[in-house]
């Protein structure tokens, strides 16, 4: 499982993102569980996991930001 890069992540649709999202909690989850009841599992792939997420985050983040940058408040 190797580290994603950034701009490969950036070809995804909004709707892709937070399926994935949602998926790297589950296995997130999934991986701590395992680390507490002393399954065997790659220790790497908790540190893999977070960072894909973290990426995943930010850029859900950063597109949210800049829609709501170009769109105008309909309440002003």
């Amino acid at each position: 499982m190797s580290l994603s890069k950034f701009n490969e992540i950036r070809k995804l649709s909004n709707a892709e993102i937070v399926e994935s999202i949602l998926t790297l909690e589950k296995e997130l989850f999934t991986l701590h569980f395992r680390k507490a009841t002393r399954q065997s599992f790659k220790s790497h792939e908790i540190k893999a996991t977070k960072h894909k997420l973290a990426q995943l985050k930010t850029l859900l983040t950063l597109r949210i930001e800049l829609k709501e940058k170009t769109t105008p408040d309909a309440l002003l």
